[in-house]
């Protein structure tokens, strides 16, 4: 592979590693597909085993993204309802305040269901709290899982 298609291959992951944190973009998805480019484009065992390695990175961190942080709130008693709130108030923020608004959206539609459900500030305050916590893991997992798919990814190419 041209050092130049290597290149776009690495904005690709790149901007893959931001829509990890900042949900615009499906970045695991996007990191996945540059990866397996790259491996089509070069050939040879260490690009379809650095390919292999990444994928099961990030699948088996995608399970553990939507498990753990699930557990977690269904130990706090946030339900899912609040969440799901939460997000569709977080996808309109979005659009109101561009980026900033998805997170905003997200504590402020996720507090007045909590709000509406448990009729009290100071325990749905918590249940909010607990909630963002839990997405908040469920990001780090994500991100964690994307970093060692582009870790494995820059390796071959520096060192190999």
């Amino acid at each position: 592979m041209s050092p130049a298609a290597e290149v776009v291959v690495g904005l690709a992951i790149l901007i893959g590693l931001i829509g990890v944190v900042v949900p615009i973009i499906p970045g695991t998805l996007l990191i996945l597909a540059a990866i397996l480019v790259w491996a089509l484009m070069t050939g040879g065992a260490t690009a379809w085993t650095v390919f292999a390695l990444a994928a099961l990175a990030l699948v088996i961190t995608g399970v553990v993204k939507y498990t753990w942080p699930g557990q977690r709130m269904r130990a706090g008693g946030v339900p899912n309802r609040s969440v799901m709130v939460g997000g569709l108030v977080g996808i309109i923020g979005f659009f109101v305040v561009p980026v900033v608004g998805l997170f905003l959206g997200f504590i402020v539609g996720t507090y007045v269901a909590e709000l509406v459900r448990l009729r009290n500030v100071n325990i749905a305050w918590a249940s909010t709290l607990h909630a963002v916590k839990a997405v908040g893991l469920s990001m780090v997992v994500e991100l964690f899982g994307a970093l060692i798919a582009a870790g494995l990814w820059l390796g071959a190419v520096v060192f190999v």
